[in-house]
């Protein structure tokens, strides 16, 4: 299946509103040198994400090597041209959230483009909010910031879990010095420099991610070998050892939470 190509109307605003290159890096990392890298969509047409993720959120695309990104305030869009084996919801990740300064008019470019707005509705503390689907199933929570100076931002990932919440929050939290905190009304969410990691209960058991539209998600880790180390000894088990990868500029290494979802960890997408 291919994507439909989005219309002048997204590209126009974010040509008026597009952030500068400074504001697009990822955000300092924390005192275990560890920040918030990427999200990775198994996407069926990479030309039409491109031109989604620079038209509606203002990204700027990167390509290095095989690799391409669209680069965004505090995050990295990496995307593989892979038919995903489902969509977001139903996956350990079930969706990710975005800030944009003006819901309406941001509702009302994706509407204009043929992209499909799943709900609308008032948040926990009274802001305009909304869910939005992006092609191959990826879904999106958007919520208004008035004063946010970049047409989007990335301010969390969503994941469900057919475990214990609390549990998990806390095993991302020991693991990536994450700084526990109740969202709103959500009980078990941790911070890491960039983005806010929020847990809640799965009815059903989620599927795991690998494979799905949203297939992993990414840590960025200063001396990343010296981390894997120091994880192995803890007792992580990686299904992709650390190794770098000079085509890509990027030291990688791979495990599983213990709810399924698939996690990269990184070094070098600070330099993207």
């Amino acid at each position: 299946m291919r994507i439909a190509h989005f219309g002048l109307t997204g590209l126009v605003g974010a040509m008026l509103v597009a952030p500068s290159s400074g504001a697009a890096q990822l955000a300092p990392p924390n005192d275990a040198g560890i920040t918030w890298g990427h999200i990775h969509l198994n996407v069926s047409d990479v030309e039409a994400h491109k031109r989604l993720w620079t038209e509606h959120f203002g990204g700027t695309v990167v390509q290095k090597g095989s690799l391409v990104t669209v680069r965004l305030p505090g995050t990295i869009m990496a995307l593989r041209e892979q038919e995903p084996t489902g969509g977001s919801r139903g996956s350990g990740v079930d969706h990710f959230g975005f800030s944009v300064p003006d819901l309406q008019a941001f509702l009302a470019r994706w509407r204009a483009d043929g992209l499909n707005v799943e709900a609308e509705f008032e948040g926990y503390d009274g802001r305009p909010q909304a869910y939005v689907s992006v092609p191959d199933g990826i879904r999106v929570e958007l919520q208004e910031v008035p004063t946010l100076a970049v047409p989007a931002a990335p301010y969390h990932v969503h994941i469900y879990t057919a475990g214990d919440p609390e549990a998990l929050r806390d095993w991302y939290a020991d693991l990536f010095s994450m700084t526990p905190r109740v969202r709103g009304s959500i009980q078990f969410t941790a911070d890491v420099p960039g983005m806010n990691l929020s847990v809640n209960p799965a009815e059903e058991a989620p599927a795991p991610t690998r494979g799905r539209a949203v297939d992993h998600i990414g840590f960025e880790v200063d001396d990343l070998e010296a981390f894997c180390a120091a994880l192995e000894a803890r007792g992580i088990e990686f299904s992709l050892a650390y190794r770098e990868i000079d085509s890509i500029e990027l030291g990688i290494a791979f495990f599983t939470d213990p709810s399924g979802v698939l996690i990269e960890l990184t070094e070098g997408f600070d330099k993207y």
